[in-house]
């Protein structure tokens, strides 16, 4: 299970990061169903990034996969990725597993997908701290 203290921790540490390279972003942590534990956006970020950010996260746990592998796919010329339900095709959801099980997942929305993705896997890394 995922708890509220370590979506703070996740959070935490994933603005840390941002801060650290003048990103202003969102994130997002959602449970092992997609529903939201917490949203946080930095001051500066703009307000579509909120939405973006939550659909990372729920993208990452529904499908059990970092949202990079969708965006991978439609890049490589399968477009049809963008069809599917509850898919978000951008970097920067992360699921989160502790002790083998998908617990839920962090998404960050605010730069460029990949820097999404650099401070996601920031906040991921510190589920286990």
């Amino acid at each position: 299970m995922l708890t509220l203290e370590d979506a703070r921790r996740m959070t935490l540490a994933a603005q840390s990061t941002a801060a650290e390279n003048n990103w202003n972003v969102v994130v997002a942590i959602v449970d092992d169903g997609g529903h939201l534990i917490s949203l946080e956006r930095m001051d500066g970020t703009q307000k579509g990034s909120v939405r973006v950010a939550e659909q990372k996260a729920r993208t990452a746990i529904l499908y059990k996969r970092p949202t990079k592998a969708f965006e991978d796919m439609v890049l490589q010329g399968r477009p049809v990725m963008m069809t599917m339900p509850d898919v978000i095709c951008l970097e920067g959801g992360v699921p989160l597993i502790r002790d083998g099980v998908f617990v839920g997942a962090i998404g960050v929305s605010g730069v460029k997908s990949s820097e999404d993705g650099v401070v996601a896997a920031a906040g991921a890394a510190a589920l286990g701290a």
